[in-house]
């Protein structure tokens, strides 16, 4: 996890127009014992720090600017380039400024530009901090003194910040599930930026969608219960009782899960649906396509009604979905799982009983070869669905 200024100035670069990092050296920190006149910034950092038409006045282009330091103490700093010298630096510090000391010589400098006067500055000191920024963004210690390539960026560290973001966000110990799903969406189309496979290659955006919730919420748990884990148990019972609420929280989120991340991309696809629709007896398919209006309008056509099942796992609980449509009791019955692989024998029985199994086309491969011809595909269930309707 990253954490500490390393998290801090991670996350200032990407949110930054522009940002550069160098280990200061015993001249910037005033270590060699002579006069300190600022931080020694490399010419390849120019373009953060003046615009063409200021460095072609006359005289010693400088310039005033705010500079927040370990997003806390803030000065009134300045740019000065010694065209003499060919040297750009950060001067004006103020009295008593805490960061600039020989003791510090070697941390990293990363310096961010937020808007034509808004800079923020940070000093990582430790080694983890270090390799921590630096790995983010595969910069090797060799090519520091830069300008930083957002675009290199891991995505694995992208993917903590926003973690970290959303959960220090948080006024609850656990948002609902529809929260977490949204969350674990946004996330994912914000680290990873493919937003078109919800049309493209729905299959691969559920998978997606449902490892980076299953990260989330793995994070969160560790967020509210590391400590005490960590720490230990007074006594057996209280250990059964937290080890019973973070099961059953689990139990309850996970098919929740699937049925969010199902709407969402029956959403991104125009499909008219109904969740959770009550039909007869109080019975509730996850999803009725176009509608619940639709189904209990006996003037509708019925070969236009569809249902699906929503089950992360189905290798039991299949035979649940056979009876929740009384109206659709002689047509396929379609079951959305992201269980990876039932015997033979259940696909017959499933196959006996009109039921067809949707599943994200990667995971097909886990099922019996003389079989994997039954299964649909979350992509071809929704160009089904759109067919039907007309889309």
């Amino acid at each position: 996890m990253i954490t500490g200024y390393a998290g801090q100035a991670i996350k200032s670069v990407l949110n930054s127009e522009k940002g550069f990092c160098k280990f200061l050296s015993a001249n910037d920190t005033g270590a060699t014992g002579g006069h300190q006149s600022g931080i020694l910034i490399s010419k390849s950092a120019m373009v953060m720090l003046f615009r063409k038409q200021e460095l072609e006045r006359t005289g010693i282009p400088k310039r005033t600017v705010k500079i927040r330091w370990q997003d806390d103490l803030e000065t009134e700093s300045c740019f000065t380039y010694y065209e003499s010298k060919n040297e750009l630096r950060i001067t004006r510090f103020g009295r008593g400024f805490p960061f600039l000391k020989p003791e510090q010589t070697g941390a990293l400098f990363v310096f961010t530009q937020q808007t034509d006067v808004d800079y923020s500055g940070y000093f990582l000191d430790t080694d983890e901090e270090i390799e921590e920024f630096l790995d983010a963004f595969g910069i090797s210690p060799t090519e520091t003194n830069s300008l930083i390539d957002i675009k290199k960026v891991l995505p694995e560290a992208q993917e903590k910040l926003a973690i970290q973001e959303f959960i220090s966000g948080l006024d609850v110990d656990f948002p609902a599930s529809a929260l977490m799903s949204a969350a674990a969406r946004a996330i994912e189309e914000k680290v990873y930026d493919h937003a078109e496979y919800i049309i493209t290659n729905p299959d691969e955006k559920l998978i997606s969608w449902t490892n980076m919730e299953y990260t989330l919420f793995r994070a969160l748990e560790y967020a509210r219960y590391g400590n005490m884990i960590t720490k230990g148990f007074q006594s057996v019972d209280e250990f059964v009782r937290v080890a019973n609420v973070v099961l059953n929280r689990r139990k309850s989120r996970a098919g929740k899960s699937l049925e969010h991340h199902l709407s969402a991309i029956f959403d991104g696809n125009g499909l008219e649906y109904s969740s959770q629709a009550v039909t007869e007896g109080n019975k509730k398919p996850d999803f009725l396509f176009p509608s619940h209006e639709a189904y209990h309008n006996y003037d509708f056509p019925t070969d236009n009604i569809i249902s699906l099942a929503a089950k992360t796992t189905c290798k039991d609980r299949w035979r649940q979905v056979l009876n929740e449509a009384d109206r659709l009791r002689d047509k396929p019955k379609y079951l959305c799982t992201l269980q990876q692989g039932v015997s033979g024998t259940q696909m017959d029985e499933m196959q006996a009983e009109n039921v067809i199994l949707v599943v994200p086309k990667p995971y097909i491969v886990t099922y019996p070869r003389d079989r994997r011809d039954r299964i649909w595909t979350l992509t071809r269930f929704v160009e089904y669905v759109k067919t039907i309707e007309g889309k």
